[in-house]
């Protein structure tokens, strides 16, 4: 598979591991070598190379909880912390983490990348940060990053219910009245998350950033859009791969370059019916974030649902991005 390769990676120690709630750990990780790990920012990444055969990796955000430690992650961190929510039926990524793993063990990182970084003006706009579950790893340290500057922000946080939320005491303690922390199964009203509601507080054009299931970040979007939000000042991350639509059929894509004609099932990506058919595709996260799986389109209509094309981009018609993205009905010829 032409995941996207890994040429800089390096080799870090499990300095500790913290169960957080009975499904998410965290994993502190220091340089191998002893030296300082290289420097992030609020929304960045790394990749971890999981399992046996050193060709499957999995993207984990990096997580800051104090403001007065931003500029050190900036620069030349002694250590990184994940933390990573164990799925028994996702992709084996989590599962191995938390049954394979243990401290001491080494582990081989991809240095950090931010497809999710705040925007320049977010110190100053009144962000607002929205996270769902394990989305909050990548949104605290954005919350900390605007601490630091003595910003004005507020940070909603919900999931399946408050006891089982990650880093809420040192949330607490970051944040202070800027964090609304919500559960589904909470017995007051005001506890449990409203989206709506909380869109009847804000005004249109505040920067939104949003971190969790694609459910979330659908009706996210979705609401700003019909609020009056322009498309750029909404940015998100997905933390699973995009999961298949009720009513999605199955359809006929021809490569052009390639030669081959394939049908893709109901439930099936064009990215996986190429590698089912041993297509060598290039690809990175299967969640229509990245854009490192953008191919050209030459005839037919696609459903877009990536993350990183514009509103004027998908109304083109002319790129589509085959991790997500797939026909509305009949037929797509690609540039692949």
């Amino acid at each position: 598979m032409s995941a996207a390769p890994v040429t800089d990676a390096f080799d870090v120690i499990v300095e500790a591991m913290e169960p957080l709630t009975s499904h998410v750990t965290a994993f502190r990780l220091r340089a191998a070598d002893g030296r300082a790990l290289p420097g992030f920012t609020a929304g960045a990444h790394i990749r971890v190379q999981v399992g046996g055969d050193g060709n499957d990796w999995r993207a984990y955000s990096l997580v800051n909880l104090a403001s007065d430690a931003c500029t050190a992650c900036e620069q030349a961190p002694d250590c990184y912390l994940i933390a990573v929510r164990r799925e028994d039926t996702g992709a084996g990524g989590s599962l191995w983490m938390h049954t394979q793993v243990r401290a001491g063990d080494t582990l081989r990182i991809a240095p950090p990348v931010n497809a999710f970084a705040l925007e320049a003006d977010a110190a100053s706009a009144d962000a607002v940060l929205i996270a769902g579950g394990i989305g909050i790893t990548p949104i605290a340290s954005m919350a900390a990053a605007l601490a630091a500057r003595a910003s004005r922000y507020a940070l909603h946080y919900t999931g399946r219910s408050i006891s089982q939320l990650a880093f809420v005491d040192a949330l607490r303690a970051l944040a202070g009245e800027h964090l609304h922390l919500y559960g589904d199964d909470e017995a007051s009203e005001a506890q449990r998350f409203d989206l709506a509601r909380l869109f009847t507080t804000l005004t249109p054009g505040q920067p939104l950033y949003v971190c969790g299931p694609q459910g979330l970040i659908d009706a996210v979007i979705a609401l700003a859009t019909e609020r009056g939000w322009p498309r750029e000042r909404i940015r998100s991350e997905l933390f699973a791969t995009a999961a298949p639509q009720a009513g999605d059929a199955a359809f006929e894509v021809e490569l052009r370059q390639s030669g081959v004609t394939l049908t893709v099932a109901p439930a099936q990506t064009i990215l996986d019916a190429m590698l089912d058919a041993g297509l060598d595709p290039l690809y990175d996260c299967k969640r229509g974030e990245c854009g490192v799986c953008q191919v050209g389109v030459i005839e037919g209509d696609v459903d877009h649902r990536d993350y990183c094309l514009s509103v004027a981009e998908k109304c083109s018609g002319n790129v589509m991005h085959i991790c997500v993205s797939r026909a509305r009905a009949g037929r797509l010829v690609i540039d692949a």
